[in-house]
């Protein structure tokens, strides 16, 4: 007599979940650790009333420190005082305003602030996600030993697919593991740097860095991006304090041409009129965006300033003239850098002004302020 053993192997994701790059708000980079029931529901509340909704931001996450224990079970426990409705009231509000939830876990025993973490309980908490109505999981790196990174972000990613609920699979290990070389078929983004911190180009001693310094460490991974699988150089810090209207300008542009996933780490509930403008620009957001899916690439270096250019479905560019220095300077790009003969004529549209400059052959020059980007597109006749 013979004896079937079955092998059933999940080995997938939940695709096409993410074809551009997932838009929405983390609470972690202005909130940290104090995140509770009513701050979830009042950045849903704002993220329809300011307008982000309607420009493309869908998901509300809920980062670290959400989490107190686990119960006789094993069940995974939101912390009473702070989230007292449970996490799947919280879940059903975000639903209610047309958006999707999002929440945060860890690969390792503890997440990065001593919560409990996933390790050894991975599809217990993915049958308990996909009860409360999760769309969206970030699974850190901390306190994970020996553990390797790519065994450990696949059982996870073979239990959000046996829980049955779809979910976009965020993988956090800050690109330790070389996530862009074999995360494609596991997770839907892949952090690919290290944390942003609220700056231009600070660093601290742990290699989190200001967005500039994360935007070198991501420049070369472009040929690994692409519809449903993204490089993600981390949350945006515009609106915060540390960056000015024109440094947190030229953050946006740049993370359009990445093709970066644009997640919001500011407070939705008092924003400046220059913080909102940034965030909900259509046109940039239309770039990153992009059906073609294509990370931009950086096509000329002169010291402090750079032009970077990504190729967009309709066959037109997007390109970003930036000015790291600090002084005004006029950046030019050929059209041989955008892989256009210099005989053909083009318009160029400037993104910010939302302005037609006018048909060029050969090249376009703008001047670019000190810490600031223009961003055009060029359109072929």
């Amino acid at each position: 007599m013979s004896i079937l053993v079955s092998t059933f192997s999940f080995a997938q994701k939940f695709e096409g979940l993410a074809m551009t790059p997932p838009m929405g708000w983390n609470s972690w980079n202005k909130f940290g650790c104090d995140v509770s029931e009513k701050l979830i529901k009042e950045i849903a509340d704002a993220m329809v009333n300011s307008g982000m909704k309607d420009a493309g931001y869908q998901y509300v996450i809920i980062d670290d420190c959400w989490q107190t224990g686990r119960d006789l079970n094993g069940n995974i426990i939101p912390d009473p005082e702070r989230f007292p409705s449970g996490m799947k009231a919280v879940a059903d509000y975000v639903h209610s305003k047309g958006l999707k939830f999002g929440i945060y876990s860890d690969a390792g025993t503890k997440t990065c602030q001593q919560r409990p973490g996933a390790r050894g309980y991975e599809f217990q908490d993915a049958r308990t996600y996909a009860a409360w109505g999760v769309d969206y999981l970030k699974l850190d790196w901390c306190n994970t030993s020996t553990q390797n990174a790519q065994a450990s972000y696949m059982l996870m990613r073979d239990a959000i697919y046996k829980a049955g609920r779809p979910v976009v699979f965020s993988l956090c290990d800050w690109g330790i593991s070389k996530p862009w070389l074999w995360a494609k078929d596991v997770g839907h983004l892949w952090r690919a740097t290290d944390d942003i911190m609220d700056c231009w180009d600070c660093e601290d001693n742990r290699n989190n860095a200001g967005f500039t310094i994360l935007l070198d460490r991501v420049a070369d991974l472009y040929s690994y991006s692409g519809p449903d699988h993204w490089n993600d150089p981390d949350m945006l810090e515009v609106g915060n304090s540390g960056l000015s209207v024109s440094e947190s300008r030229a953050h946006f542009s740049l993370w359009c041409i990445l093709a970066a996933p644009l997640i919001a780490g500011n407070d939705l509930r008092n924003m400046t009129e220059e913080t909102l403008t940034i965030l909900t620009n259509k046109e940039a957001i239309d770039v990153d965006q992009d059906a073609l899916g294509k990370q931009g690439v950086k096509v000329r270096d002169d010291g402090d300033l750079e032009v970077w250019v990504k190729q967009l479905a309709d066959g037109s560019r997007a390109v970003v003239l930036f000015n790291r220095s600090k002084q005004e300077a006029t950046i030019a790009v050929s059209w041989e850098e955008l892989g256009y003969p210099a005989y053909i004529k083009a318009k160029v549209r400037d993104l910010w002004l939302h302005k037609d400059m006018g048909n060029y052959k050969k090249s376009y020059s703008a001047a670019v302020p000190p810490h600031d980007a223009v961003m055009i597109r060029v359109t072929p006749l």
